[in-house]
């Protein structure tokens, strides 16, 4: 196994991230007799998330970084033996001490890929007593990240390319770990950016931000700036006071809009103008302190035309309350007529960005055509996934020793799938999805132009299907504790989340009773589930 790993895998998870009970299993196997046992699981869904019809996988890059960096420390030997039975063999605690991953081998879906009800998002191989033990790491690695993804990219599919989304939630996500992973899982899923500063570090994502009401309503409008002064922005020339010239502004836009020179509230203005001085560069405006229309729009306009005197631009204003969308348009038509009038053309394009408890309706309505926002931030209902909180991972046993291993339950929905599996994903001549098929490890790969016959899950007979394109869905990351190949960075894999969603037909895109998205099975795994479902050897 790889030596010890870098400060970001070892956040991801640890060896006691896990239930009891895969420790008395463990125990279980060891004293049977059985630790070393080839065995394979598999790590599916039973259900599309959300009434979808799609899922992205994603976590693979945490579950890597879990396997190279996974082993029992003395402290956790010595707390396991806390709860262990006194009388268990301390030949056992010496066993869990040597164990590791270095007879682990993963397959998986690359991050970013969609994913279906039944397909393995990861196969895991290696013997019995160490993957029995990773099961509770790796379904918290892959579900909540592979449910983040998801409902980002259902967010996205709702704001269209457009416009730019800012994932906020961490102050309301489930914990630090679970900030950290939807800020990552939002941005694979097709956010822009967010706010979160610890995600910028260790994951590479954008951060962006701009300002609270908190920042505003401290100043009294009494404050005067230690240094007002400040240069133009290209190159040398007089310095100007800063605070001076945006009074002198303030005149004329409140006599261009028809308000009383004393109605902006003063604090706000001097909020505007601290903020100016620091941020000349990306001056951006948080209107709704107060009123919008009577206070935060006129201070905001007097400060960005003082800025723009000086050759800077304002970057933005944001509106956390009331009507966005109505608001938003007002804004807009502000905007071009001070434009005009003041003869400064940059104005009329200002982004304006909302937020205030955004969900899929008001996200719709946001983006609807005509609508004047162009950046959207989203918290509680990206981090939080109200729709629907969990995505239901399952990890189940499929093989010991190379026979095929099959749970028999009263419930239809909850039999599994026997055997170790391949899986396949079948196109049309131009590119469209068929279905994914899944067959047997053993059985020959289908080949672009033959017939195929396959039962669809769900169904009580089989069809045919003539593929033009054949794709492997299941890569080999990790084989016998060695990765295989690089993985790809989160913007490789949020790229792929793109392209991924692109092929999808508009009836599987549609979010609310959308077509189903067909999973079948070979005519051999067929045969077997029906064999083992009547009670036959594998």
């Amino acid at each position: 196994m790889a030596a010890e790993p870098e400060p970001e895998g070892r956040a991801a998870a640890r060896p006691l991230l896990s239930d009891l009970y895969h420790i008395t299993m463990a125990l279980g196997y060891w004293r049977a007799g059985r630790a070393r046992d080839p065995a394979d699981f598999e790590l599916f869904f039973r259900r599309c998330p959300f009434g979808g019809a799609f899922a992205l996988a994603a976590g693979l890059r945490d579950c890597v970084r879990f396997l190279r960096s996974f082993r029992l420390r003395d402290a956790d030997v010595q707390f396991l033996a806390s709860v262990l039975p006194p009388d268990t063999e301390p030949a056992f605690f010496d066993h869990l001490r040597a164990l590791d991953c270095s007879g682990v081998t993963l397959r998986a879906l690359p991050e970013g890929s969609l994913a279906f009800p039944g397909v393995p998002l990861l196969q895991v191989s290696g013997p019995l007593l160490v993957v029995q033990l990773l099961e509770t790491p790796l379904l918290c690695l892959v579900s909540y990240a592979s449910l983040i993804a998801t409902n980002a990219a259902r967010l996205r599919l709702i704001a269209g390319p457009e416009k730019r989304l800012l994932e906020m939630g961490l102050r309301r996500a489930q914990g630090p770990d679970g900030g950290l992973t939807a800020s990552t899982y939002s941005y694979l899923g097709g956010f822009d950016a967010s706010s979160n500063m610890l995600a910028g570090q260790l994951r590479g994502v954008p951060v962006a931000g701009t300002l609270a009401h908190s920042f505003i309503t401290s100043f009294s409008g009494t404050e005067v700036p230690p240094d007002p002064m400040l240069a133009p922005a290209a190159g040398p020339g007089p310095r100007v006071d800063l605070a001076a010239c945006v009074e002198a502004w303030l005149e004329r836009v409140c006599a261009h809009l028809g308000l009383g020179v004393h109605e902006p509230h003063r604090g706000e203005r001097v909020a505007f103008v601290a903020y100016a001085l620091a941020f000349p560069q990306a001056f951006y405006g948080l209107l709704d302190t107060y009123s919008v229309q009577r206070s935060g729009l006129p201070n905001f306009l007097a400060v960005a035309l003082a800025l723009g005197q000086l050759g800077y631009q304002a970057v933005g204003v944001r509106l956390d309350s009331g009507d966005l969308l109505q608001q938003a348009q007002e804004i807009r038509g502000v905007f071009r007529t001070i434009a005009a009038h003041f003869q400064v053309p940059w104005l009329e394009s200002v982004p304006i960005a909302v937020s205030n408890n955004i969900d899929e309706e008001e996200l719709a309505r946001l983006a609807q055509e005509g609508s004047e926002v162009n950046v959207i931030g989203i918290g509680t209902n990206v981090v939080t996934c109200p729709r629907q909180p969990s995505l239901g991972c399952v990890y189940k046993l499929v093989s010991v020793g190379g026979q095929p291993r099959m749970k028999l339950t009263e419930d239809p929905e909850k039999q599994m799938l026997p055997g170790s599996k391949a899986a396949f994903r079948l196109l049309g001549s131009d590119g469209s999805l068929l279905l994914d098929v899944l067959q047997l490890a053993e059985e020959p790969p289908p080949q672009a132009g033959q017939e195929l016959r396959v039962w669809p899950r769900g169904a009580r007979e089989s069809c045919t299907v003539r593929p033009a394109h054949v794709e492997p869905l299941l890569r080999l990351w990790v084989q016998q504790g060695q990765l295989c190949e690089p993985l790809p960075s989160l913007a490789e894999s949020r790229a792929l989340a793109q392209l991924s969603l692109s092929r999808l037909s508009p009836a599987h895109r549609w979010l609310e009773q959308p077509a189903l998205y067909q999973v079948a099975l070979s005519e051999k795994l067929q045969a077997l589930v029906d064999r083992l479902s009547a009670g036959g050897a594998p």
